[in-house]
């Protein structure tokens, strides 16, 4: 044993242990945390005692037995802490609360016109301790606010280091910190979609993530982790230039893959995303000539990356609620053409992120964090 582990240390890990067993296993009894940590019964009544004091953890009904008394499950008390994730856009915010299971619990859509000024910052703040009150959650349940932006980040979350979207570049957290009580990060939002289907998918691997809305945001994944880049734009294929001579992108550039192959390249102007699906399934001409283009840029795309880094692809955002089996075996074949080393199998799949991904993805950090220093 390590001369330098006190017995602080060892009591430590094992409250630690309990916690993170229970967490993993939904419910678990005395004997069950007895046979996997191999710790005295003592020990694990001490450490479970401590933890429903500090009402971390819940006795859940019994264990089915067939002899002998039944034991008592324990189970995480979900709603001990809570996580904020607020996603902004131009003209509209989403705010929802998810508790220690990554379950949403509340949420909700409230029209505000974006500005850096500080008028913005106190409305949304108003609205922010509303919806906590709302909720019926107590102050001292949440754990912070992640607030997803259009915009890429610090890696420290402190400030916005390009937001032309939001025209926010140079904004610090500080605007809406200083009017809540509760730690606050900013997130890119197609990071924090990509960080949703991490939660919810248990091995994804290596990935490409990209995140097809009004705008496009996409994702480097690596061994389950976001790859940010040495300067934190890792993943950011909405500029990788498809055409030099194309359209005007809002970076100022022309060409960039953001002007082909997102939800506002595919629609015609004020038409929404539900009406041109219906014109679809109608057998619309200009419909079906429109998507097919919009897939056959999306496959150039999806090709392109592919040669650089030859993993799964996961599409999500907006877009995938309306993508069928049909749609992915048409764009397969489409990026096969185009490719000089066609996949011999299905690379390209369908988010599992639910449409609320992007707010519950600034939310997750702190409840991963907080599950990790327990």
């Amino acid at each position: 044993m390590d001369s330098n582990i006190t017995l602080k240390d060892i009591k430590k890990s094992n409250y630690s242990a309990i916690f993170q067993l229970i967490y993993q296993n939904g419910k678990a009894s005395k004997q069950d945390i007895a046979s996997k940590l191999q710790l005295s019964l003592p020990t694990i009544t001490q450490n479970l005692v401590r933890l429903e004091k500090e009402q971390l953890i819940k006795k859940s009904g019994q264990f089915q037995s067939s002899v002998g008394r039944r034991a008592t499950a324990y189970a995480i008390n979900e709603n001990a802490r809570v996580s904020l994730g607020i996603a902004i856009q131009k003209n509209i915010v989403n705010l929802l609360a998810i508790n220690l299971l990554g379950d949403v619990i509340c949420k909700k859509e409230i029209p505000l016109a974006f500005s850096t000024k500080d008028k913005y910052f106190q409305s949304l703040s108003i609205e922010v301790e509303a919806f906590v009150k709302e909720a019926h959650i107590m102050p001292e349940q949440v754990l912070g606010i992640g607030l997803a932006v259009q915009a890429l980040t610090s890696s420290d979350g402190k400030t916005i280091t390009y937001g032309k979207i939001l025209d926010c570049t140079g904004l610090k957290i500080e605007a809406i910190s200083q009017y809540l009580r509760y730690p606050c990060k900013f997130m890119h939002d197609a990071k924090c979609a990509a960080t949703t289907e991490l939660w919810m998918r248990e091995e994804i691997g290596d990935a490409v993530y990209l995140s097809i809305g009004t705008h496009l945001g996409g994702a480097i994944i690596i061994n389950n982790q976001i790859e940010m880049g040495e300067e934190g734009h890792s993943g950011t294929m909405e500029h990788m230039t498809l055409h030099s001579n194309g359209p005007a992108c809002y970076c100022g550039k022309n060409g960039c893959m953001e002007t082909y192959c997102s939800v506002s390249a595919l629609l015609n102007e004020n038409e929404t995303i539900e009406a041109f699906f219906n014109g679809l399934h109608e057998g619309k001409n200009e419909n079906e000539q429109r998507w097919n283009l919009f897939l056959d840029h999306l496959a150039y795309s999806i090709n392109n990356i592919k040669l650089v880094i030859n993993r799964k692809f996961i599409l999500g955002g907006h877009l995938s609620s309306y993508l069928t089996d049909a749609d992915l075996d048409i764009l397969h074949k489409k990026v096969a053409d185009r490719s000089a080393f066609p996949s011999k199998h299905p690379f390209i799949q369908i988010s599992r992120s639910p449409k609320q991904g992007v707010p519950k993805g600034a939310a997750l950090p702190f409840i991963r964090d907080f599950i990790q220093s327990v």
